[in-house]
């Protein structure tokens, strides 16, 4: 009987730890993740919310956002890798960065950056990167969830470095995704005949036409794999 006391005690303790706070329940969060309310998108047009270069919805990646201007327009980018991705291609100026202090673009050139913390990476192999607009920011964020303080010249050395590196693990798991996202495709999604340029371009497409009913997460960043793909 106390046994069963004691485990009641516990799952209350679970579930009020567990109240949002509106009343409602919540599953833990993505730790890069804010509310599209919350998130600075310095990039226009229809596709604005996704990353300019892989796809992935800028808010669910937003403490990891980069942006800077190509040909005079901003840029938007779920991490540092996607940045490095899109310096192969153009000349960029003004690189701007979350600040995750005050969740507002800072000039990257200015952050000071937690790289390798306990958090997670986006797109670069294991090795995370959050930037702060005061090395005591991003020394208490250390001393936390560990890793190390670079300034930003340092780490978009360490993300070119490792670029090549992380573009393969990138490919292996888009060909997983265009896999699964040609087998939702089949399955729920009205039949196209249309090219798309970007990733971004193919995911804002389905959702503004509802090409595959409610799709979204991951399954609408495969459909839109997919479609790039073929």
């Amino acid at each position: 009987m106390k046994l069963l006391k004691v485990a009641i005690i516990l799952l209350a303790s679970v579930i009020l730890s567990a109240k949002s706070i509106d009343g409602g329940l919540h599953m833990p969060k993505n730790f890069r993740a804010v509310p599209i309310s919350k998130a600075h998108i310095l990039q226009k047009g229809e596709s604005k919310l996704y990353c300019s270069k892989c796809g992935m919805t800028l808010p669910m990646f937003y403490k990891t956002n980069h942006a800077a201007k190509v040909n005079g327009k901003f840029k938007q980018y779920c991490s540092i890798y996607c940045l490095v991705e899109d310096m192969q291609d153009n000349n960029i100026t003004d690189i701007q960065v979350i600040d995750n202090s005050s969740l507002k673009f800072i000039p990257a050139k200015d952050a000071w950056y937690s790289v390798g913390s306990s958090k997670p990476a986006t797109m670069a192999a294991k090795i995370s990167k959050y930037a702060f607009k005061t090395k005591e920011a991003a020394d208490n964020f250390t001393d936390n969830f560990g890793g190390k303080v670079l300034s930003f010249k340092e780490t978009l050395a360490l993300a070119i470095k490792s670029y090549k590196k992380d573009t393969i693990a990138k490919k292996i798991r888009q060909a997983n995704a265009i896999k699964k996202g040609a087998m939702i495709y089949k399955k729920i999604c009205k039949p196209i005949d249309k090219k798309f340029k970007s990733i971004a371009e193919a995911k804002s497409y389905i959702k503004s036409s509802n090409l595959c009913r409610d799709t979204k997460g991951k399954q609408l960043q495969a459909v839109a794999l997919y479609l790039v793909s073929k």
